[in-house]
């Protein structure tokens, strides 16, 4: 089965970026085989509708689920639009964080993990 998950970087021991719709990459991973492609989200320094944009580029890869620390409203709701399981509390690597939804130890979200704007880049208050 193919699943997302949010990455600091560009490969399976890369940390999980706790952002969805700002992170750095979505490792799009096959589950049986461990195979995976990395993709850069060009939503990182978005001024608006970053989770809206990233949860489409998600769609488009056909996946079934997505691994990640958090998750906003507009992201949510066009991630289960696109019939998409979304788990948040992801931590660890990449690779750690398959093996979790593997064994069933992350539990998927019937709502938003964080309000909308939470990861919007700009002054810290």
């Amino acid at each position: 089965m193919k699943i997302c998950i949010t990455a600091e970087g560009n490969n399976l021991d890369s940390k999980v970026d706790p952002r969805f719709g700002r992170c750095q990459y979505f490792i799009i991973a096959d589950t049986d085989t461990l195979e995976f492609e990395a993709v850069g989200n060009p939503n990182i320094e978005s001024t608006g509708g970053a989770g809206i944009q990233s949860a489409q580029i998600v769609a488009v890869k056909q996946v079934k689920a997505v691994l990640t620390g958090n998750v906003g409203p507009n992201a949510f709701q066009t991630l289960q639009a696109a019939g998409i399981e979304i788990f948040t509390g992801a931590s660890g690597t990449v690779k750690e964080a398959v093996e979790k939804y593997k064994k069933g130890e992350y539990m998927a979200v019937s709502g938003p993990s964080v309000s909308s704007k939470a990861g919007m880049p700009g002054k810290v208050k």
